[in-house]
């Protein structure tokens, strides 16, 4: 089947876009594709393995119909207005037509230089296009909307970080890039009908049942808010940390965009901060559900021009609600409790309390737990912490909850090892693939790609144990 491209960004929005071609490296070569997701998208697998060079996954070609340009967006970093900002790295090869009427965009990352590059290089590294691979369809796999990974190219060519890497080029697939940063470049231009135009192709193209209604604006804000909210409670639940929530990282789908200094809870700590650029700790993790309502905020401000400030404040104030219903059904899960009871909030907070005292690991303690037996007063879990006496009084009460249902334990399990994950991409699991990759090594790339396409199977191994010690001082930042 050939696949089909349109141009719907380029034809719709003439002033949203610079059009370029990407620079290719030099001695550019694949070493990673994502063979699954190719299928899902129709592609050929031959294409994987171009007569020479990288082909269309190191920018040395294109396929038919594809027409590369780079968007221009801006946005607020770190609470700041940061000003014109866009592609400075990545161009957007062409929105794929599939054959039951969606669409994907083929974004190509490390591309080279673009007119949104400022002081930049265009370019990515080995290093951020490995960790964005593995955490994008970690989450994937995890069930939290995403952007998807297709292919890693690396190169010779050097890009000079805090050190000199290897040059790379990561293809990224998505439904939409479409950004809250795109609506804020144009409302802080004062440019109010090219908002009003982003809204209007958004709703044309992604929320086609709004098209007709008086409110259709108002509608389609209150989706983003419960997208928004819904991912949160997602990141949430999963322990998952983003990093760099700025205005311009944050997707109008709701999807998880941008992947830089992300990093999954290891040791429960409710402030933690996963950028070590992140000085004041804007974005740690219990504080992502606040930012996000502040990201909306900001992209609300921009459709004030059009919309009743009513109206966009009304939608607001539904964040809270739909986060908090989104993360306690989600925590329910994952506690195996069927039923929702007024003791609950105070149970986790309990468990929570008890985790952060200790520095009990999040994901083994989920897991671990997900194999009680309501019956029986002992778990393997209670050798995770050192206060047993207190951990035993939790205990006693969460089974008695759970005995309150006169739910099987068979059927209790399986919820809760269906929303407990055993394996999550924990920051050294990520730098062993990349250490031994950029060695010419990519074994530990495909197992553990491998790995997390399976994160709720039962598994006993390093994948699943603990990190060691230095896995937990691992320092990530955004240079990428």
């Amino acid at each position: 089947m050939a696949l089909s491209f349109i141009t719907r960004w380029r034809d719709e929005l003439p002033d949203f876009y610079s059009a370029l071609t990407p620079t290719p490296l030099q001695n550019a070569r694949l070493i990673w594709h994502n063979a699954p997701l190719a299928q899902t998208l129709g592609i050929d697998p031959a294409l994987f393995s171009p007569a020479s060079g990288a082909g269309v996954w190191g920018g040395e070609t294109l396929l038919p119909g594809m027409s590369p340009l780079a968007q221009v967006y801006s946005g607020h970093q770190f609470g700041v207005w940061a000003g014109q900002l866009g592609d400075g790295r990545g161009i957007l090869l062409g929105e794929q037509q599939l054959p039951d009427g969606r669409t994907v965009d083929w974004h190509l990352k490390g591309a080279g230089l673009t007119p949104y590059s400022r002081m930049g290089d265009g370019r990515a590294v080995l290093r951020s296009t490995i960790r964005e691979s593995l955490a994008s369809e970690a989450m994937h796999y995890l069930s939290i909307p995403t952007t998807r990974a297709l292919s890693i190219v690396t190169s010779d060519t050097p890009v000079y970080r805090e050190r000199a890497e290897q040059g790379a080029m990561l293809m990224r697939i998505a439904e939409s890039h479409l950004r809250f940063g795109h609506f804020e470049h144009f409302y802080y231009r004062r440019e109010a009908q090219k908002v009003r135009e982003l809204a209007d192709f958004a709703i044309r193209h992604y929320w086609p049942h709004l098209h007709d209604e008086a409110d259709k604006y108002a509608l389609w804000f209150g989706d983003v808010i419960a997208r928004t909210a819904t991912l949160i409670a997602h990141w949430q639940a999963v322990g998952f940390a983003h990093g760099v929530m700025n205005t311009d990282n944050m997707s109008i789908l709701g999807l998880t965009i941008d992947y830089g200094p992300f990093g999954f809870l290891d040791d429960y700590q409710p402030g933690f901060i996963c950028n070590h650029s992140d000085y004041q700790g804007r974005y740690s993790f219990d504080n992502q559900p606040t930012i996000g309502l502040w990201n909306l905020q900001r992209l609300g401000q921009t459709l004030s021009p059009f919309v009743p400030v009513e109206a966009l404040n009304a939608a607001l104030e539904s964040y809270q609600p739909v986060l908090m219903e989104a993360y306690g059904k989600l925590m329910r899960e994952k506690l195996g409790f069927f039923t929702r009871q007024k003791g609950d909030n105070t149970l986790l907070s309990e468990l929570f309390a008890l985790m952060a005292r200790e520095g009990s690991d999040y994901t083994r303690t989920f897991r671990m737990l997900s194999h009680t037996e309501q019956q029986s007063a002992s778990s393997p879990l209670r050798d995770e912490f050192i206060d047993r006496e207190a951990f035993d009084g939790w205990f006693a009460r969460y089974r008695a909850r759970l005995q309150e249902e006169g739910i099987s334990d068979d059927e209790r399990q399986q919820q809760m090892q269906s929303n407990n994950p055993a394996v999550v991409l924990r920051n050294w699991l990520a730098q062993r693939a990349i250490e031994q990759a950029e060695q010419g090594d990519m074994d530990e790339l495909h197992r553990l790609h491998e790995v997390l396409r399976h994160p709720y199977a039962e598994r006993d191994d390093e994948y699943s144990k603990r990190p060691p010690d230095w896995g937990k001082r691992l320092e990530v930042s955004c240079s990428s």
